[in-house]
């Protein structure tokens, strides 16, 4: 067991602001987007998320797919055992996202960027529907020299187990690959999440040199399609057993750990695939009511957050898949990618 050191786990990724609010057909046709989508910020969504702040009742999540799993470890951890790496501003922005990260309990080391405001993320709610715009800012200056900053680097020479969220490879792959470099020299963990297909598809030279370190590589089914597609696997791009026995068995640099892929499918079975083992192991998610369910986004971000703390308290392969699957049922039941914080709500098996 890691935990009882501080900050066992590192993350790495983009850290955003998330500003949610519910809106109508008015705002999105003010800034010209679809009610369903998720996109980059242009030119003209730049007034958006003031708009959002000023006008709306706007809930701020400290947001980026990584930061919200590292708030998911962190939830069922003990203080002071996450730390998360990233780029951000030096404005209003970071010192919300400072406080919303606090509350959370969550230690953040953000490469502060004078220049760069930080990212954020404006979230659009009409009635199911949920429209994303997206500006990195400093998310997207990420790089290696903080990394090896010696104030960083001794947190990241302390943890035992490293995640990277897969957005971090179309901003700082060297950063990815100094991290994988120091877990296999020193036999400890390196989890990467895919956390989109266009990463399989249009980030494929990054991610496929990382492949050595990968430990752990967690996804979901469409991302795990695109990872078949864009690499030509001999097995059916649908077929995610198949395709998590062909990944579980690429070439690895640290031969003492075995790779475990993992594939969430929403509320099919999770599937588990470690290296050298024959059987595909399938896992059903726990259902919970309909009418319970308020928000299924970041549903991935919070399964990937319990099923990694239970890898940092030593638990069973089983155990973790069962706490990704309860952190998960707990998040969806929340607006956006969030915990209950009151009151706050303890795993057990």
């Amino acid at each position: 067991m890691a935990a009882h050191k501080d900050f066992a786990l590192l993350c790495l990724e983009n850290p955003l602001l998330d500003i949610q609010a519910k809106g109508d057909e008015a705002l999105l046709e003010k800034y010209g987007l679809k009610a369903n989508d998720a996109i980059l910020a242009e030119e003209k969504h730049k007034g958006l998320y003031e708009d959002l702040l000023t006008n709306y009742d706007a809930k701020l999540i400290a947001g980026g797919a990584a930061q919200n799993t590292a708030r998911g470890a962190q939830y069922i951890l003990p203080a002071n055992s996450v730390v998360y790496l990233g780029g951000a501003g030096d404005d209003k922005y970071a010192a919300i996202l400072h406080d919303a990260v606090k509350a959370a309990g969550l230690r953040v080391e953000y490469r502060v960027d004078p220049k760069e405001p930080t990212g954020r993320c404006g979230a659009i709610i009409t009635g199911h529907n949920r429209s994303l715009c997206t500006d990195l800012g400093a998310a997207n200056h990420y790089d290696l020299e903080h990394l090896k900053r010696d104030d960083i680097w001794k947190l990241v020479k302390n943890a035992d187990f490293y995640y990277v969220g897969g957005f971090h490879f179309t901003v700082c792959p060297p950063a990815i690959m100094t991290l994988g470099e120091e877990a296999a020299a020193n036999n400890k963990v390196f989890m990467v999440n895919m956390s989109a297909p266009f990463i399989a598809q249009f980030f494929k030279d990054p991610l496929d040199e990382s492949a050595k370190y990968w430990d752990y590589l967690i996804c979901n089914e469409s991302e795990a399609e695109a990872y078949a597609t864009s690499h030509s696997l001999s097995c059916n791009p649908t077929d995610v057993a198949a395709i998590a026995k062909e990944i579980v068995n690429l070439p690895k640099a640290n031969e003492k750990r075995k790779r475990v892929v993992v594939i969430t499918q929403g509320t099919e079975p999770t599937i588990i695939a470690t290296q050298g083992e024959a059987e595909v192991k399938s896992f059903p998610v726990h259902a919970i009511a309909k009418e319970k369910i308020t928000d299924t986004n970041g549903a991935g971000d919070a399964f990937a957050g319990g099923f990694v703390a239970g890898l940092v308290k030593g638990e069973s392969l089983e155990k973790s898949v069962d706490m990704g699957q309860w952190l998960a049922s707990l998040s969806i039941q929340e607006l956006g990618p969030s915990y209950p914080m009151d009151p706050k709500q303890t795993y057990s098996a």
